[in-house]
C-alpha cells in the first residue's frame, strides 16, 4: 500500500519513511519554534511606531532600530507563514488622470532647502497627510506652514483626498488675511494636487509664486513632514468616533501648537511669539 501511494504521488519510499522519522519530526518542531520566536520579533517591528510595514521596511527597521539582521527571504517566509500582511496602497485615480490628460505641470525647486531666510511669510510649505481615527476610519489633513516661524497659517480637514482639500487650504490662507512678504511663494511636493492647473491658477491669482520639491525627495519639504510627525504623536485621534470629533481635536491642537507649544530652535518661543519677535526686530 505504501509503495503504491508513493508511486502515485512521485515520492520515494525512503523519503516517505525519512519524513516520518523521529529525527525529522524533531527538526520540524525545532524549526517551527524558531519561526515562532522570529514571528514575535517581526510583529514587534511590523507595528513599530504604529505603522504597518512590508518585508523590506521590516528588514531596514530591524537593522536600523534593533541592530538585528534577518535575510529578506526568511522575513517574507515568516510573514507568509503567519499571515502578516502589509496593506497595499491603491493606485491614485487622480495621478492616473493627470498622466492621461498631460495638463498637469511640475515647477522648479525655488527653495533648495533654504527654509530659514529671515523673513516672516515668505516661504510657505504645504502638504497633505492621512489620519487614522476611530475603528479603521480615515481622514486627511492639508496644511500651509510658514517655514520661518513654523506657524500653521491655514489648514483643511476632509474625509476625501480630492483636489478640493488643497484648493480650500489656499482659499483659507487668503481669507485669514495674513500679510505675506514680497516675493512669497508656496512650496510643495509634486503630488497631483499641486501640479493641477486649477491649483496653480489659484496660487497665481492670490499673488504667490510656486515651488516644488524634486521628485521622490521628502527632505526638500522636511519641516512640513516634521510637523505631521509631531502632530500624530501629540494628538489623540484614535478616540475620535466621527469626522467632527477629529476636526475639534485638530482645531484644539492647532491653537496649542501655534500659541502654547514652545520650540527650542525658535529661541524657546511659540511660533506666534517668534513671529511677533521677528517683526519687532525687523
Amino acid at each position: 500500500m505504501v509503495r503504491y501511494l508513493c508511486e502515485l504521488v512521485g515520492v520515494s519510499r525512503s523519503g516517505y519513511h525519512r519524513y516520518f522519522s523521529e529525527e525529522a519530526e524533531t527538526k520540524r518542531q525545532t524549526r517551527h519554534q524558531e519561526d515562532e520566536e522570529m514571528k514575535e520579533v517581526i510583529l514587534k517591528v511590523f507595528h513599530f511606531r504604529r505603522r504597518k510595514k512590508g518585508a523590506r521596511q521590516i528588514k531596514m527597521t530591524l537593522e536600523n532600530q534593533f541592530q538585528i539582521t534577518y535575510n529578506l527571504k526568511r522575513i517574507r517566509r515568516i510573514m507568509k507563514k503567519f499571515d502578516i500582511v502589509c496593506p497595499i496602497r491603491k493606485a491614485n485615480p487622480y495621478r492616473r488622470m493627470a498622466k492621461a490628460t498631460k495638463e498637469h505641470r511640475t515647477l522648479p525647486n525655488l527653495l533648495n532647502r533654504e527654509f530659514k531666510q529671515g523673513v516672516v511669510g515668505k516661504v510657505l510649505l504645504t502638504d497633505i497627510t492621512y489620519l487614522s481615527y476611530g475603528k479603521g476610519k480615515r481622514a486627511y489633513l492639508s496644511t500651509i506652514k510658514d517655514a520661518e516661524t513654523n506657524e500653521i497659517l491655514a489648514y483643511e480637514v476632509s474625509d476625501k483626498i480630492t483636489l478640493a482639500i488643497a484648493l480650500n487650504t489656499v482659499k483659507k490662507l487668503k481669507r485669514n488675511g495674513r500679510k505675506l512678504a514680497k516675493g512669497a511663494y508656496i512650496h510643495s511636493d509634486q503630488a497631483v494636487h499641486y501640479t493641477s492647473p486649477q491649483f496653480q491658477k489659484l496660487v497665481k491669482k492670490i499673488g504667490l509664486g510656486q515651488s516644488m520639491s524634486r521628485r521622490g525627495n521628502c527632505w526638500d519639504n522636511a519641516p512640513q513632514e516634521s510637523f505631521f510627525g509631531h502632530f500624530k504623536d501629540e494628538t489623540d485621534l484614535k478616540s475620535c468616533e466621527t469626522l467632527e470629533h477629529v476636526k475639534l481635536e485638530i482645531k484644539s491642537y492647532m491653537t496649542y501648537y501655534n500659541h502654547y507649544r514652545g520650540q527650542w530652535n525658535l529661541k524657546k518661543m511659540t511660533p506666534a511669539q517668534y513671529r511677533h519677535h521677528l517683526l519687532q526686530v525687523a
